[in-house]
């Protein structure tokens, strides 16, 4: 099997797209893996498999694949990297300005607005707080609950942004312990599912630092849905305002959000790094 493909990242979490073989067959858990190692294969976050679209209305079906193999429901910035590279394929039907395109997804349908090739906007919906939506084991809805992993009790916000979040508000991203309960908390026995952990310092009202160690690739330069998850906890604790700053080792977004119940945006930059094919 020969996949033709695009690398593309979104401010250095890295994907690959490529539409999905006529014959249906993708790669198995193993090839996945392979292909994704940074020395051997091509290297990438997560892969993106372009469908026919399955509703009305929209571009494409969109289907993602984690560096493990396993395949989940949502990314943000892979969002950000599809609306572009449609947009490269010519899919906007007024390609001068702030033209939108409707993708859909295992989490519903999604609407990224364009502003030029480089720079799009995407509509994340509304942050869903009910633990089961992530799902997270808890006996209520709560603004934070606590945590026993790693031998430490944390406080941890819970959200789903079409997938699933943690979020733990830290006095420094520089010194968070990332590497010891990132792990630990995306495999935590309450998340059935496993998690997203983001670590946020905030540094004021309109500005986070943030790092996210993202469930089945380990901690990458940005997540998209982990910059909303992050605004959207620190928003229901009353520290930030509507629209904030989220700096990630990558580069920095945008995320706007006005009010509970209302949708959430994220704006950001996106680039094709080289297209390429590979033999599986």
């Amino acid at each position: 099997m020969q996949l033709e493909f695009t690398k593309m990242h979104g401010l250095g979490n890295d994907f690959i797209v490529f539409d999905a073989p006529k014959d249906g067959h993708l790669p198995t858990v193993e090839q996945w893996r392979a292909l994704a190692a940074r020395h051997t294969g091509i290297g990438f976050d997560q892969a993106l498999v372009l469908e026919p679209p399955r509703r009305s209305g929209t571009q494409v079906y969109y289907r993602i694949f984690n560096a493990d193999g396993g395949e989940v429901e949502q990314c943000g910035n892979g969002v950000r990297c599809l609306a572009s590279f449609l947009h490269r394929r010519g899919a906007l039907s007024n390609p001068g300005g702030d033209g939108e395109i409707v993708l859909d997804s295992p989490a519903g349908a999604i609407r990224a607005r364009v502003h030029d090739a480089n720079l799009i906007s995407v509509d994340m919906g509304v942050p869903n707080f009910d633990p089961k939506s992530l799902p997270f084991e808890a006996s209520s809805e709560a603004h934070v609950y606590p945590l026993s992993v790693a031998g430490t009790e944390v406080e941890i916000g819970a959200v789903s942004m079409g997938n699933p979040h943690a979020v733990l508000t830290v006095t420094s991203v520089a010194s968070a312990p990332v590497d010891r309960l990132g792990p630990a908390i995306e495999r935590h026995p309450r998340f059935p599912k496993r998690v997203n952990v983001g670590f946020m310092e905030v540094v004021d009202r309109a500005h986070i630092k943030l790092r996210v160690f993202e469930r089945g690739v380990g901690e990458t330069l940005a997540c998209g849905t982990g910059a909303c998850a992050a605004v959207a906890v620190g928003r229901r604790h009353w520290r930030l305002d509507a629209t904030v700053e989220v700096e990630l080792p990558g580069g920095k977004l945008e995320i706007t959000w006005s009010a509970p119940g209302e949708h959430i945006w994220m704006k950001g930059p996106t680039a094709v790094s080289f297209t390429g094919h590979v033999e599986i």
